[in-house]
């Protein structure tokens, strides 16, 4: 099942009615209330993307947030990007990738469902979040930049 699918069942969760449709405007996506519109033209991977973010709005963001120039505007659209990176490209999935031996950006955002735009941003968020470096848990860590796994192997 595609990460669009998933995400189009988590959003009736929430009690959001999504809408794929044509806009007047560049934008991929647009909320209002508990609506979401999806453009229609998108691969089903930027459609996953751009739901991803929409929900990650109305869980995260009060109000219209379209002034970027305010910072509370500014601070709520980087929690929900924040939110959509950490949906679509959990820790885990990371090292799942690296288990299945997945190298390339192009590979791993095929692999993840995600555009290799939504990866390299989630890349980019992550490092200036973690640093360069994520210490997953005893025998993994993510580097970022560049981006890999280094597994650690028990000694004994």
């Amino acid at each position: 099942m595609e990460k669009y699918e998933l995400l189009l069942d988590e959003a009736a969760n929430y009690g959001l009615n999504v809408i794929e449709k044509d806009f007047r405007s560049g934008a991929k996506g647009l909320i209002k209330g508990n609506k979401i519109g999806i453009r229609k033209e998108l691969t089903l991977v930027e459609k996953g993307c751009t739901l991803a973010e929409e929900v990650a709005h109305y869980l995260t963001s009060v109000g219209s947030i379209l002034d970027q120039s305010n910072i509370n505007n500014r601070k709520q659209e980087l929690r929900a990007r924040q939110w959509a990176y950490q949906c679509m490209i959990p820790m885990d999935q990371i090292i799942e990738a690296h288990k299945a031996r997945i190298s390339g950006r192009y590979a791993l955002a095929e692999y993840l469902g995600v555009t290799e735009k939504f990866l390299q941003a989630a890349i980019d968020r992550y490092t200036s979040k973690y640093g360069i470096f994520l210490k997953v848990d005893e025998r993994f860590t993510i580097r970022f930049d560049p981006l890999g796994v280094i597994e650690y192997f028990p000694t004994h």
